[in-house]
């Protein structure tokens, strides 16, 4: 079994000994219970890591790391970035904690016309607290060294922005003319995926998305669910790309 991960502050990452407290620290003492000689990870979140293995604990939040050794994981490429419409109910959970999983390196929350949630005031923030934080603990579950990026929920004319600076940008559509599978796809840059909501994405944001260069793909014969359909997609661009091999 591998060594569970825990999240310190960036720059903490130094020296033959790191002192984990505070949430994470109760989380590894109390909950996982972990004893001195079992073996630990600390993260930054940001590619940055320490192995080793537990020195000492302290009371039911602290524990001292010994470090063995410390490593510098390179930001995979290419990038994936998958744009999610605003699922209904605890889907958006779902599909951001499954997708970190997969393995995406950026989730972008959409306000998407068909959408039946709406982020709005104090509960948009909320919902949005709410994807960062199961991405980050599916990060962690995952023993991922990156964690993905949670934007800000963007508009369809910002997601159209997004995808025309996109290296290859793709509308997920159960009408697309081309299979996802058969895309030319860059060996480097950005590559951007837009799921569209339980009602589909609207003719208009199909062609503000065309005008921004990006053309309807379907995935296969059957139509995903939009909280599954970013996890396929990912999971095949990772394929494809040689990031999964």
């Amino acid at each position: 079994m591998t060594a569970p991960v825990f999240v310190v502050e960036p720059g903490r990452l130094a020296g033959d000994r790191i002192v984990l407290s505070g949430p994470e620290g109760r989380h590894a003492v109390s909950v996982r219970r972990l004893r001195v000689g079992e073996e630990i990870v600390l993260t930054d979140g940001r590619g940055r890591a320490a192995y080793g293995s537990v020195a000492a604990v302290s009371g039911k939040d602290e524990l001292e790391v010994a470090v063995d050794e410390l490593r510098t994981e390179p930001e995979p490429r290419p990038r994936i970035t998958v744009v999610q419409a605003l699922p209904k109910g605890d889907r958006g959970e779902l599909a951001v904690e499954t997708m970190t999983e997969t393995g995406v390196d950026a989730i972008v929350p959409w306000a998407a016309a068909r959408c039946i949630t709406q982020w709005k005031g104090e509960r948009g923030a909320k919902a949005l607290a709410k994807w960062r934080s199961t991405a980050r603990e599916a990060a962690k579950q995952s023993r991922r060294l990156r964690f993905p990026d949670v934007a800000d929920a963007m508009t369809t004319r910002q997601v159209a922005g997004l995808l025309g600076a996109a290296d290859f940008a793709a509308v997920l559509h159960e009408e697309g003319a081309e299979p996802l599978a058969a895309a030319p796809l860059p060996d480097d840059g950005d590559l951007v995926l837009v799921v569209g909501p339980e009602g589909g994405v609207s003719p208009d944001e199909i062609d503000a998305f065309a005008a921004a260069g990006a053309k309807p793909y379907r995935l296969g014969p059957t139509v995903l669910r939009t909280s599954t359909a970013g996890v396929a997609a990912t999971a095949l661009l990772l394929g494809r790309t040689g990031r999964w091999g």
